[in-house]
């Protein structure tokens, strides 16, 4: 007898094979059982016919290891049919923590929740803090190389001596050891972007020896986009280990069409026998931090130093200087345009929130870097923009490679409470059903079987996940119910705050999470630890 019997579904597998009608059996947090089941007894029936059962989505690329804490219900990713997610990527992860430059991280978060209160110092401890109060989801957790750095030297801008560099060599070796995947990086995210190839090279050494591997937000997405990857691929050549190269995009009109390649380069190291894939969201806007758009100089130091040198005439007008014709050669106006930079979350100065900055620079009568600038002073660096910088061609040639999988680049948010403030960037509730429902059945840039592949055993393949991403006797039942006619993403740029249509149940290590589109308040979410 069966905990629960799924009836009738049309089983798209996970694999990239088409699907099939058939039934799925689970006991406790496993499928037992595939086929025609008609005579077979459940405690519970779901009756599925005319939708697809697939496996849990995985999201390989997310930033909840901070939202979860105040949303153990993960209400915008299980909502979307996401039972894993990869958390830690950009190079900053909660952990690990030193007394000496704890506040340094604090200001380098955007947002610390509730609950999140650094009583941890190593991974391990923060794991277990962690894990104690449950989630909705399974949880993989990356060690962040910026704040690695961030515990050994601050936002220190200079090589490691050798004894710092072998503090942050210990400090990866026991997060990996105490249940972290791998490393990842933000190279153009001070104090990452202060780090050396060879600094990374040693790192990913360390994470190569512990069966981890090297996610990287790589160190340019613009004009230097081809040279960032192939340093990327260098860091996996010279470390011996597979590299995931985080959300594949050319950002700013004169780069577009350099996606193909990005992927090109990543088919030669393919070719030449090295791990390289890479994850994308499918969106033509990105998102990051206000204080992004600031020469990385002027972080050295940290937060405060970083306030400091705006305020001070000389700084400042050397910023300007540097923000109208930086080294590249391409200002941010040249690639982009202050029209297409949306502000989308300031606590402070909630007026600018939704507003791009050609807007506010007009209201308040000022030139557009000015009106930046001070913007990131009001919000103390806290601030976020959405990017309008990407163009379709590109996003659509990246999604159809078959070494590219799906990750959010987002958050575990809700429509209420402390999750639903300001205008985050949509992906953090739309990605998964987005690429179902606009990529896959509007515009058939992929199957469904393939899209769903993407999601499932791509992702699993890459993290070495035997018991998910397939559906398969023995596997996890981790498993998501969706209406492939009616699967889309609602939340907009100027309404995020919205679940998407379509995604009926979802299950988490064989229970519930959500049923019939509403959560059922269960959190049966495991953190997951390498094999």
């Amino acid at each position: 007898m069966f905990d629960l019997k799924i009836e009738g579904a049309e089983v798209i597998d996970g694999t990239g094979r088409s699907g099939s009608r058939t039934d799925v059996g689970i006991q406790d947090d496993k499928i037992v059982a595939i086929g025609d089941l008609s005579r077979e007894r459940a405690g519970n029936n779901l009756h599925a016919s005319g939708k697809v059962l697939a496996p849990g989505f995985i999201d390989m690329h997310s930033h909840s290891d901070w939202r979860l804490w105040e949303n153990r219900r993960a209400e915008s990713k299980v909502r979307q049919g996401v039972t894993t997610e990869v958390v830690g990527n950009c190079g900053f992860s909660p952990a690990p923590v030193s007394d000496e430059f704890l506040e340094d991280l604090c200001g380098f978060a955007l947002h610390i929740p509730a609950g999140m209160d650094f009583r941890w110092r190593s991974v391990g401890e923060y794991l277990k803090a962690f894990d104690a109060s449950g989630t909705a989801l399974n949880v993989i957790q990356l060690v962040g190389h910026g704040t690695l750095r961030l515990s050994v030297m601050g936002f220190a801008r200079r090589e490691p001596t050798a004894t710092e560099l072998k503090r942050m060599q210990k400090l990866l070796a026991d997060a990996i050891e105490d249940g972290a995947w791998g490393l990842s990086t933000g190279l153009i995210y001070a104090p990452g972007s202060y780090a050396t190839t060879e600094e990374i090279v040693t790192l990913a050494k360390v994470a190569a020896r512990h069966r981890g591997f090297y996610a990287s937000h790589i160190r340019g997405e613009g004009a230097t986009l081809l040279d960032a990857v192939r340093e990327a691929i260098h860091v996996g050549r010279e470390a011996d280990l597979p590299v995931q190269i985080s959300h594949v995009k050319a950002a700013g009109r004169p780069n577009w069409g350099k996606v193909a390649d990005a992927l090109e380069l990543i088919d030669a190291a393919r070719d030449e026998g090295l791990d390289v894939m890479a994850d994308v969201y499918p969106y033509t806007a990105s998102s990051t931090t206000l204080r992004t758009l600031l020469p990385d100089w002027v972080l050295e130091g940290g937060i405060d130093a970083m306030l400091k040198r705006l305020a001070d005439p000389t700084e400042r007008a050397r910023v300007r200087r540097e923000l109208e014709a930086p080294e590249t050669g391409q200002s941010l106006l040249d690639r982009i345009g202050w029209e297409n930079v949306m502000v989308s979350s300031c606590v402070r100065r909630k007026d600018a929130e939704g507003k791009r900055i050609s807007e506010l620079a007009a209201a308040r009568r000022k030139d557009a870097i000015d009106a930046a600038l001070e913007l990131i002073v009001d919000e103390g660096g806290k601030g976020s923009m959405i990017l309008f910088q990407l163009h379709e061609d590109d996003l659509r040639r990246a999604l159809a490679h078959p070494s590219v999988m799906i990750g959010s680049d987002g958050s575990a948010l809700s429509v209420s409470g402390p999750g639903a403030a300001g205008k985050p960037h949509p992906r953090s509730y739309g990605t998964f059903p987005r690429v179902l429902g606009e990529y896959a059945r509007e515009q058939r840039v992929l199957t469904l079987a393939q899209a769903v592949h993407k999601m499932t055993g791509l992702p699993a393949r890459r993290l070495g996940l035997r018991d998910r991403g397939v559906i398969a006797v023995g596997r996890k039942a981790d498993l998501v119910v969706f209406d492939a006619r009616r699967v889309a993403d609602l939340a907009t740029y100027e309404n995020p705050h919205q679940y998407p249509s379509g995604i009926e149940h979802v299950l988490v290590n064989g229970r519930l999470v959500i049923k019939d589109g509403d959560h059922t308040g269960s959190l049966p979410g495991r953190l997951l630890t390498p094999a």
